[in-house]
């Protein structure tokens, strides 16, 4: 397929810039797969279009603050390093986007707080990134600086001017049930659940999974060819857990669905199944990238927000309630004024 097929209009002023005033109070496109059709509802809905025994998988993946702002040693200059993941499991080396690349090469370092934490450039990695090696000033850990001295990495689309708006992204964009540090952007379709709904599901007797998929930079980078199928998505860990996966096989051995809340999940879950659609604890590095023509092994419903145009996650969609329904069911979301993207309203799939 072309990527031209995956382009639609969208107005600039229906990217949500903040988050809905309470979690569970976004609105919700029901799009049913079966009647070819969808309709415009509220998420407080979505428990109504469950039942017993099915399946919701979570991704609990924790968001940590990637995008660190310093200064150059030795120079005045500001620079950034935003991080994508860790080389060395057991050694603080990253790979990272730095900017300006040219006052970053191998050699130079870049100084953050009050000299608290310090990144030394030591190679050059393609697409324009770097090897960073970081070491700590004080009697605090790598990851402990980060975690202080970071900024919550959100998307480019979403501007900020001031320092509350960042303090309410540090709890917004963070799914409730986050829990394994390692995502540079939030799993965005588990932003609307609260608490008190997961409960009230779990008493109507839906099954709660949760997985682990760490969210990379990778996963929201552009599609540059035409012929979708030439398109390639960098590696991304995922886990599964022995209890997780007997929660999945058992509703689905119940006649329950399956229903991957996010994107990333459903990667996650089309990776670990086999081809009896039975998941498979376990560690992966996934690659999968899902699109029209792809045959679905255990995923039967889906909860995702709006995706960008042109993109491999509304590629994925469009694989799972079929291409021409779901380019449909955005040119009605825009109509109707849905909200687009990270902070946005939901989609519900099935």
């Amino acid at each position: 397929m072309h990527i031209s097929e995956f382009d639609y209009n969208l107005p600039t002023e229906l990217i949500a810039q903040q988050p809905a005033l309470e979690r569970d109070g976004s609105r919700m496109m029901v799009v049913e797969r079966q009647k070819n059709s969808f309709y415009n509802s509220e998420f407080a809905s979505f428990a109504s279009l469950l039942r017993e025994n099915d399946c919701l998988v979570l991704n609990d993946t924790k968001v940590f603050p990637a995008r660190l702002k310093g200064q150059r040693a030795g120079f005045s200059a500001q620079v950034e390093v935003f991080l994508i993941r860790r080389l060395e499991e057991n050694r603080d080396i990253w790979e990272a986007l730095v900017k300006p690349g040219r006052a970053l090469r191998i050699g130079s370092e870049a100084i953050f707080g009050k000299s608290e934490l310090i990144a030394k450039i030591k190679d050059s990695l393609p697409n324009g990134r770097r090897m960073v090696e970081f070491t700590s000033q004080t009697k605090e850990t790598v990851d402990k600086l980060i975690d202080r001295l970071g900024l919550t990495p959100l998307p480019p689309y979403i501007k900020r001017d001031s320092p509350d708006e960042l303090r309410l992204d540090d709890m917004r964009y963070q799914t409730v049930y986050a829990q394994a540090r390692g995502a540079v952007a939030a799993p965005t379709a588990g932003l609307h659940f609260t608490p008190k709904i997961l409960a009230q599901l779990e008493l109507q007797g839906i099954k709660i999974a949760k997985i682990t998929h760490h969210v990379g930079y990778g996963t929201f980078q552009p599609v540059r060819v035409d012929d979708i199928t030439l398109h390639s998505i960098e590696a991304e860990q995922a886990i599964i857990s022995e209890s997780s996966a007997n929660i999945i096989n058992k509703a689905r051995a119940n006649k329950g669905r399956v229903i991957a809340i996010g994107t990333t999940t459903t990667r996650a879950l089309e990776t670990a199944a086999n081809e009896l659609g039975k998941v498979l604890a376990g560690q992966y590095v996934t690659e999968l990238f899902i699109y029209p023509g792809y045959k679905f092994k255990i995923t039967d419903g889906l909860l995702t927000n709006f995706h960008l145009p042109k993109s491999s996650l509304l590629m994925l969609v469009s694989a799972f309630a079929g291409h021409k329904l779901v380019m449909s069911a955005y040119k009605g979301a825009v109509e109707a004024k849905y909200k687009f993207y990270s902070y946005g309203d939901c989609m519900f799939l099935y």
